[in-house]
This record gives C-alpha cells, structure tokens and sequence, in this order.
C-alpha cells in the first residue's frame, strides 16, 4: 500500500513507548523487551496502520506482539491506532511492540532464541510478476527464514483476497515443511480461526464481493 509522507510520523515514533528504534540490536532477547517476559510471543509482519494488531493484542492479554512494517508514515498511523485503542481499553499497551524493518532481511533481527510461536501475515503484496514472486511473505525463501525463529509446532496464520497468491503458498507451505491444518476458500462463511479481527483490507474486499482465503500453517519436525 502506497501512503504519503507523513512529518509527524518519525517525531511520535521516537516518542513512543512500545517503539524499537534498532531491532537489530535486540536478537535474541525480545522477550526481556516485555514487562512480562513469560509470555508467549506472537509476530505481525506487515501491520500497515495496525488495527489488525491493536485489537488483537488488546483482547489477548496472555500473549505478546511484535509488530513489522517498513514505511514510518505507515507505523506512524499504527502507533496512534495502537494508542487510541489501548486507551479506550482502559489498558497500557505493556504486550505490544512496533518496529520499522524490512521483512526480506527479517533473519538480522530475530533468532531461534526468540521463540516466536505465531507468525500472521494479512493481505500482504501478492507480486503476480513471475521474477518479483519470491519476495512474496509466504515464497519458500522467506519461510526458510522464518524458520530460524519459529518455534517446533509454531503456526503462521494467513489470509488474501489473491486466488493464485493462496495457492502458491498452499504449495509454499508444504515445500518448506509446513502442515496445512486448516484451509479455506471463503473464510467469512467457513470460519477456521477461533476468533476472525477483520482488517482493514479485508472489509473492503468482502464489501466488493470478493471471497477471503485464509489458512494456518504448522511446522512439524523442525
């Protein structure tokens, strides 16, 4: 998603409280980064404005959260949506985290001692061009990476509106030593997940008539 350049972005982002200014400095030890670092941790790569992850983090308390994107005026919206939504709550916002990096180089900010339990991506860049696919979030070549910090039996939650996108990665998934649990062609009448957020992307789909896949994908054996 395109967005304009925000100015007030960067100064709010330096100014917030669950912002990470140097990912690449915390490896290994974003658990300690949390005021209970006994939690399970769960990652969003590509939150765009974050009312995907806002909500989520807000009404699971038990878990902790990463947040990724690349654009600062893109985490910049996050970063408020995340605020407004915690202080409806009534809530700190001590089980969430936000931090600018690009996803393709995740390996230089994450590791196996991370332990991430849950990877969601939402309606990330299908990149339809034969020579762009592998920087899709789900090709192969990311997988491979994301399996450096995922833990055994740890789950990536996937949802697009894109046909052939879903099914790439069905056979993305497999290749990487990845278990489809659960698949679905049109998530909003076959739910699969305990609880569906819509984001922002998926309402305007669904409002123009386009049916959302969605699946959860675990690996095994690592």
């Amino acid at each position: 998603m395109r967005i304009r350049y925000k100015k007030w972005a960067r100064p709010e982002l330096e100014a917030s409280p669950f912002y990470i200014e140097e990912p690449e400095k915390i490896k290994g030890k974003w658990k300690e980064q949390f005021a209970d670092k006994d939690k399970p941790l769960h990652l969003e790569l590509g939150c765009g404005k974050g009312q995907f992850i806002a909500k989520l983090a807000v009404e699971n308390q038990e878990i902790n959260y990463i947040a990724i994107d690349l654009v600062d005026a893109m985490l910049g919206l996050a970063n408020r949506n995340i605020e407004q939504t915690y202080q409806e709550a009534k809530i700190a916002p001590e089980n969430i985290l936000i931090t600018r990096f690009d996803i393709e180089r995740i390996f230089l900010i994450l590791e196996k001692q991370d332990e991430i339990e849950r990877i969601y991506i939402n309606f990330c860049n299908p990149w339809l061009r034969g020579k762009h696919r592998k920087k899709r979030l789900t090709h192969t070549r990311q997988l491979e990476k994301y399996k450096e910090f995922l833990k055994e039996n740890g789950e990536i939650y996937f949802k697009t509106d894109d046909d052939e996108l879903f099914e790439a990665s069905l056979n993305y998934f497999e290749e990487s030593g990845f278990k489809v649990l659960k698949k679905t062609y049109d998530l909003h009448q076959e739910p699969i997940f305990k609880k569906n957020i819509e984001t922002e992307h998926e309402k305007m789909f669904s409002e123009e008539g386009i049916k959302i896949k969605a699946c959860i994908a675990k690996l095994e054996g690592k």
